[in-house]
């Protein structure tokens, strides 16, 4: 079922993890070995291919886990790990800033950190649907 208040969740965490290949996570100043000059990047998920990969296989999985409502254990399962990689991904951007020589957080690395909240409230609504269809099936 596809009006349930999940899929919001979960379309919501698909369309900003898709955001955050544009949007910059931090900028600052990398200095060049070569030249000894610093230069000025806006660091996104493009340009680190695991950070990449991660990226798009969350955004997949969320759309995918918002077809899967009649499988509620496998929609659930995904995604927690789904969230769990979320929070790698933030990880890996942290990891990357300490390659910078000064870095600030941007205002658009909310929509990272909005992401495992959102699949954390898909999750919590498909355990609770879960729960009412078995109390539903102990009535019958």
């Amino acid at each position: 079922m596809l009006q349930r208040l999940q899929t919001v969740w979960l379309l919501l965490a698909a369309v900003l993890e898709a955001a955050t290949l544009r949007l910059s996570f931090f900028s600052g100043n990398k200095l060049d070995a070569a030249t000894n000059q610093k230069t000025w990047i806006e660091f996104t998920a493009m340009q680190n291919v695991f950070i990449l990969i991660l990226t798009i296989a969350i955004a997949v999985a969320a759309l995918v886990a918002i077809f899967m409502y009649k499988d509620r254990k496998r929609q659930l399962l995904i995604t927690l790990i789904t969230t769990v990689v979320s929070v790698v991904a933030i990880l890996l951007y942290f990891q990357q800033k300490t390659n910078f020589v000064e870095a600030n957080l941007d205002l658009t690395a909310l929509t990272a950190f909005f992401v495992p909240v959102f699949l954390l409230l898909a999750a919590r609504g498909i355990y609770q649907d879960d729960q009412l269809v078995k109390s539903a099936d102990r009535l019958r």
